[in-house]
């Protein structure tokens, strides 16, 4: 797929900034609707779905994360975030909610669309089954422990049928896992294989995204069985659990 063919949205209340960053998408090749909250938004979601959007976390009306909440909760399009203040709280908060990304505002507009198309790369490669993945393959998906991962629809789904939605940035990080059982792998490993590296160097961005995933796919997250922390090296996947 061509940026010609991929469709943002750009949820701003500032106007200036909204139709700044619309353009400068629009020179890049990719089709853009802007939106002024959240409530706009939600109208146009209802004629269709964008390959992204590029949400502003910080609006009077409706708070951006209150919006990543409820996107998450119900879609799977990748968020980046923009976020006018220094602390890293609303990005570990967005992060922990489902978002794909973040920049801080004002933000360098070639840096914006290096992170829209490395977003809309994950999200493609994460549309595809794997192609032998290590873990034992079910009809339907990859089955580990009493999880089945349906890698058609990102969807989760325990032995009482169950389902849980997973993010693009989610399935990218579960499918790396997938792919190398029983290997210790480090952080920068991680960030590598699923495509998140953080220019940025909040180091701590995958921990937030093991986190989610733990609380989706373990029965006791706080004691986790299938991916454990290996103290002073990184994490591994244990497909039988402990």
């Amino acid at each position: 797929m061509t940026g010609a063919s991929q469709r943002i949205v750009v949820v701003d209340d500032e106007p200036d900034a909204r139709a700044m960053v619309g353009d400068y998408l629009r020179m890049h090749g990719f089709e853009v609707d802007l939106c002024e909250g959240g409530g706009a938004l939600r109208r146009l979601l209802e004629q269709g779905h964008p390959d992204l959007i590029v949400l502003d976390l910080n609006m009077p009306e409706e708070d951006g994360l209150s919006i990543v909440r409820d996107l998450k909760a119900r879609t799977t399009i990748p968020i980046i975030m923009l976020t006018a203040t220094a602390s890293p709280i609303d990005r570990v908060v967005g992060l922990e909610l489902g978002a794909d990304d973040y920049l801080p505002k004002p933000c360098e507009l070639r840096e914006l669309v290096a992170r829209v198309r490395s977003v809309l790369r994950r999200a493609a490669l994460a549309r595809p089954a794997p192609a032998e993945p290590a873990s034992a393959a079910a009809p339907g998906g990859v089955r580990f422990g009493r999880m089945l991962v349906d890698v058609e629809t990102l969807r989760l789904r325990d032995e009482t049928g169950a389902e849980q939605i997973l993010t693009r940035s989610e399935f990218a990080l579960l499918k790396a896992f997938l792919d190398n059982p029983k290997r210790v792998m480090s952080r920068e490993r991680l960030l590598d294989l699923a495509d998140a590296r953080d220019p940025d160097a909040f180091d701590r961005a995958i921990d937030v995204r093991i986190n989610r995933i733990r609380k989706k796919v373990e029965p006791d997250p706080a004691n986790p069985r299938f991916i454990k922390t290996v103290r002073g090296l990184g994490y591994v996947f244990r497909p039988e659990g402990d």
